[in-house]
């Protein structure tokens, strides 16, 4: 190791939630600490891998109905560890040429980007280690400004991401919600989840318990709190859903588990 080169402490000793994510998603990249935070989570919300999975499948249902309807640039913010299909395998397997920049701040996403950077040789791919909270930092990167031309329509995706910004009684998450909306030109679309205690208030209250004592911070969202996210932009049909309710590919996919299990909601808007 050179004097540049310097050491980047993942902190294994500690959950994250990329990595508690990546463990309900099937996924071998998470630690002890990592899978005892997630049986914690379990243990009092049993359906926290069928919530995970099927807001993952929202992500790719909505990739595909945004590129078969012309969208050839998509940002992911909070990408997580890469699980296959990612964001871009989806859209570039329907549009080749499609750009991706994928973003997150968990170091060890950036070990793991190059799974995230198996572009098509017609399209293009990137990664930029930021922070949501940071979002002009997130929009002048030049890794993004390389690939995304911002004065042509973007697909922004934050799914499951917002709910790890609270607010503080400032409506932070909103506000940075509003700085990337309003950076991005008319056409371009905003495809979200988030989590809601609408459902299952206890077990949900005792999930924000759990994160924090592992050292991160949850804020779920009611619908009319969800709604507000979207202000100003015109949802897409079927509006504000459950994550497994939007567009699902088969009828029974709909109803296959209780809005309490699935307690997220989810939509997608386009700026007018």
């Amino acid at each position: 190791m050179n004097e540049h080169e310097s050491v980047v402490d993942l902190r294994l000793d500690r959950a994250h939630s990329s990595r508690i994510y990546d463990y309900f998603l099937g996924g071998k990249t998470n630690f002890l600490a990592d899978r005892m935070a997630a049986g914690s989570v379990l243990g009092v919300f049993p359906a926290a891998l069928v919530a995970a999975r099927i807001n993952r499948e929202f992500m790719h249902r909505t990739t595909r109905v945004l590129a078969a309807s012309g969208m050839r640039q998509f940002l992911d913010i909070g990408t997580g560890i890469p699980t296959a299909p990612n964001l871009h395998d989806v859209a570039q397997g329907i549009a080749p040429d499609a750009r991706v920049v994928y973003t997150d701040n968990d170091p060890i996403v950036l070990a793991h980007a190059a799974a995230l950077l198996r572009s098509t040789p017609e399209g293009r791919t990137a990664y930029v280690q930021a922070d949501v909270h940071d979002p002009a930092g997130i929009l002048t990167a030049p890794q993004l400004l390389d690939t995304l031309d911002l004065g042509r329509p973007v697909a922004l995706s934050l799914n499951a991401l917002m709910h790890f910004v609270p607010d503080d009684g400032a409506d932070r998450a909103h506000e940075i919600v509003e700085c990337l909306k309003a950076a991005l030109p008319s056409g371009s679309t905003l495809a979200m989840s988030h989590a809601t205690p609408d459902f299952s208030p206890e077990a949900m209250g005792k999930i924000i318990k759990i994160y924090g004592e592992a050292g991160t911070r949850l804020q779920f969202r009611s619908r009319p709190a969800f709604l507000r996210f979207f202000d100003g932009w015109e949802l897409l049909e079927p509006g504000v859903t459950l994550s497994h309710q939007w567009r699902p590919d088969h009828p029974e996919d709909a109803t296959h588990v209780t809005d309490a299990e699935a307690a997220c909601y989810a939509g997608v808007a386009r700026k007018p």
